[in-house]
């Protein structure tokens, strides 16, 4: 059976998924705002050791196994080689495997080609998780995330390109309310420019990023909504399915755009005018149980 670093995360939609951990850690371990991988020190676990996971399932489990996750941070990091025999692996032992996922970060991106995207993309690695976090230059120097907006979305056009389905997140009041609207504006303008086929939104809560925190002056409930009515009306993408499901938010939104666009704005109005009865909350800064997390 796998034997885990802890903690593990895996995206939302990955709940039912078989996980195997082939990097622990992430290796662009130095974003501000993150605190996810602070407490591990990056590696890659050697391919034998991965096979060896995956060869101990027992085999009355295996036809159950239709969907995998690799983690850590940013498998996609692999070595190409490795990881392609991993793919491999995973393929001859569970026979009702449809498709695997992965965290991708830039950088790991950085390090495979269209090519070999494609025939990662063959041997089944069919969706990428991708934290933008945001599309404005500022806020990602900001947070110390490493790569300008134009990069990633070069990067991201890249795995769409090699066919990869990308469901990329960003960040709400990771800008703090200096850079409030200038963040939102320029994360709707990346996504309308790469056109992933998800697009969620979380906010910014307290995970072992106290340090960063300190550095904001932190959004109000409303402030965020704005934000994200913002993003909202500024959002042109040819096709992307939006959620804001994560723990962190307090407004759930759900749609497609550019379908559901009117209705998810709407929505947002709605919210506010309701939330406007409840004294003192929308002038507030959210506060969150850091253990809940």
């Amino acid at each position: 059976m796998p034997a885990y670093v802890e903690p593990v995360f895996r995206p939302p939609s990955e709940a039912r998924s078989l996980i195997f951990q082939i990097t622990i850690g992430c290796s662009q371990n130095h974003c501000a705002f993150c605190g996810m991988y602070k407490m591990k020190r990056f590696r890659l676990k050697p391919v034998e050791e991965v096979f060896a996971e995956i060869d101990g399932i027992p085999a009355r489990y295996r036809p159950h196994a239709d969907r995998v996750f690799l983690a850590d941070g940013d498998a996609l990091v692999y070595p190409f080689e490795g990881l392609c025999a991993i793919l491999d692996r995973l393929a001859a032992t569970f026979p009702n495997l449809t498709r695997v996922g992965s965290y991708a970060s830039p950088k790991s991106l950085t390090t495979k080609s269209v090519e070999e995207l494609r025939t990662l993309r063959k041997k089944r690695l069919r969706i990428l998780y991708f934290g933008l976090e945001s599309g404005d230059d500022g806020t990602l120097a900001a947070v110390n995330k490493g790569f300008s907006a134009d990069e990633m979305a070069r990067e991201g056009c890249k795995a769409r390109e090699a066919g990869m389905k990308l469901s990329v997140t960003a960040i709400l009041g990771l800008a703090g309310r200096g850079r409030s609207l200038e963040h939102s504006r320029a994360t709707a303008a990346w996504v309308n420019r790469v056109n992933p086929e998800y697009f969620s939104l979380l906010t910014l809560f307290h995970r072992h990023n106290d340090d960063f925190i300190r550095t904001l002056e932190q959004c109000t409930h409303r402030e965020l909504l704005r934000e994200v009515r913002e993003l909202l009306t500024m959002l042109a993408p040819q096709r992307t399915i939006l959620r804001s499901n994560h723990v962190s938010n307090f407004l759930e939104l759900a749609g497609s755009y550019p379908k559901d666009r009117e209705r998810l704005i709407a929505e947002v109005d709605a919210s506010v005018a309701r939330l406007e009865r409840v004294p003192g909350f929308l002038d507030a800064v959210p506060e969150y149980d850091e253990e809940y997390y």
